[in-house]
């Protein structure tokens, strides 16, 4: 779990670096290579292509990165759209990826395939990526209107990728078919401007047309300055008519909690240090009222007199994504509850409070006895039903700033803060009672019981790792316990460290 939760936030910190410069290119073949390098750098893919969709209809190899012998294959390479397209039918959907395994390659589209793939024999043969897999993603400009297709071959592990994996593609797919669409619309303004002697004509065309919202300011600061020209789309994407944009400075629209960090991006802009484009994720307040992210792009242009043009494009569903990523990385996947890495900071919090005389906590450590019994009996569909409940009751026997934590298995873990010794105690034994209850599957009674040890939190208590492994141990002392005296009596006892605050047994073994 923990190298699952380092892995998407290594993947989500890398497309946060990587997404800002797909945007930075000059020209459209610039922007392309950008992409595919972005890919590679990214995703976990060896090798990326992009086939650039033609205005004629037709598709070319256009950049390529990863692989000098594949781009020397492919490389120039053009299809007709439909011939592509009647290709990809045969490929499995993967959300917006078309996955297409080998037993349906077909060899009417040329193609690169590689000596060897990462990994070898030691993958699994059901998770091993074949020399003739492809996965292919869209790349579509904001309107929806495809431009291109990145093909990505060799996975670094030489597996098949996972959700996360393919999650991550997903979402650079997307920034990339934006990336796409503002190359081909600078590209655009650019021919414009060259075919007509009307060069503010040409600009007002690409400028309203544009899917992207864009908006034409003064350099005068954050605090003061206007918009001079809006189009449509950020009118739309702010949910402001024209006449209200014209009359709001660019500090209206903005999140409060965001000037700072706006009046910073600003100045840095207009003062000539660094690139003349700088891309910005902020939030803005809609007409409305609600509050969206968005991925904001300032480019200046030279006077007489100077100005800015502000490209603003919606991220509020990929900012959503990523943040589901992080919580999913964070949380057990069948019960929810928080995993032994999200444990740590409530627990070391717990512990700096009760060094700073702010109260002491309890840890209760919880191993469900005859667990394995429901497992090998009725199945793991009924073990998991039973974690699902046990879950759910502990969850209802704490108040809303305590922690339960699911470490793996059937170990859960309570910390209740700011408990005195009856209340602890009195909390262990509703815990134990509240586990054994059955539990209905279908159509079975299911039973469990819980050896429940408890650590007190107090100013002794070292770090996290200690408080664990004391409640682990009172743990196995109730076990140990239980497997002596049976389940006919109660007992009470004291573990190496006695004398807690307010008489606070640290074993207590309660008959359900």
């Amino acid at each position: 779990m923990e190298r699952d939760r380092d892995t998407a936030m290594a993947a989500i910190r890398s497309v946060y670096r990587i997404t800002g410069r797909i945007n930075t290119g000059s020209t459209l073949a610039e922007t392309l290579q950008l992409i595919v390098d972005a890919v590679v750098d990214g995703t976990g893919f060896a090798v990326a292509v992009v086939n650039y969709l033609h205005p004629e209809g037709v598709y070319e190899a256009v950049a390529l990165a990863g692989s000098e012998e594949a781009g020397e294959t492919l490389l120039g390479a053009r299809y007709p759209a439909a011939e592509l397209d009647e290709y990809l039918e045969r490929a499995e959907v993967w959300g917006q990826l078309r996955y297409l395994p080998h037993e349906r390659h077909s060899t009417h589209i040329h193609s690169w395939v590689p000596d060897a793939v990462p990994g070898g024999d030691e993958v699994p043969e059901d998770e091993r990526w074949h020399p003739l897999d492809a996965l292919f993603a869209p790349l579509r400009a904001p309107s929806g209107e495809l431009v291109g297709i990145l093909g990505v071959d060799l996975p670094s592990d030489g597996r098949r990728p996972g959700p996360l994996q393919r999650e991550l593609l997903e979402m650079l797919a997307a920034q990339a078919g934006i990336a796409i669409n503002n190359a081909n619309l600078v590209e655009a303004l650019q021919r414009e401007r060259r075919h007509l002697a009307a060069s503010e004509e040409a600009f007002r065309l690409a400028f309203t047309g544009a899917g992207t919202g864009m908006c034409m300011l003064g350099l005068t600061g954050v605090s003061q300055a206007r918009m001079t020209r809006v189009n449509p789309a950020l009118c739309e994407l702010l949910g402001r008519s024209e006449t209200e944009l014209l009359e709001l400075r660019i500090a209206d629209v903005l999140h409060p909690d965001d000037l700072d960090l706006a009046r910073l991006a600003f100045a840095a802009a207009t003062t000539g240090k660094g690139t003349p484009v700088r891309d910005y994720e902020i939030r803005c307040v809609r007409g409305d009222g609600t509050v969206i992210w968005v991925s904001t792009t300032l480019s200046l242009v030279a006077g007489p007199p100077a100005f800015g043009i502000l490209q603003v494009q919606d991220i509020t569903g990929r900012k959503a994504a990523e943040a589901d990523l992080v919580r999913r990385a964070s949380r057990d996947p069948l019960t929810g509850l928080a995993n032994r890495d999200a444990l740590a900071p409530p627990l070391a919090a717990a512990i700096r409070r009760a060094h700073a005389g702010l109260g002491d906590s309890v840890l209760l450590f919880c191993d469900l006895d005859d667990f394995k019994v429901v497992n090998d009996t009725r199945g793991h569909d009924a073990g998991d039903a039973v974690l699902v409940a046990v879950a759910q009751r502990l969850c209802g026997l704490v108040r809303p700033g305590d922690t339960v934590a699911r470490l793996g298995g059937d170990e859960f873990v309570v910390l209740a803060q700011d408990l005195a010794g009856t209340d602890a105690a009195a909390l262990l034994d509703r815990v134990e009672r509240a586990i054994a209850a059955p539990v209905v599957h279908d159509g079975h009674v299911l039973r469990v019981r819980a050896s429940v040890g408890a650590a007190v939190i107090d100013a002794t208590c070292q770090d996290a790792g200690a408080a664990l492994r004391m409640a682990d141990r009172a743990m196995y002392q109730v076990k140990g316990h239980r497997h002596t005296l049976g389940m006919t009596e109660r007992v009470t006892a004291h573990g190496e460290r006695s004398g807690a605050p307010g008489g606070i047994p640290l074993l207590w073994l309660a008959e359900p």
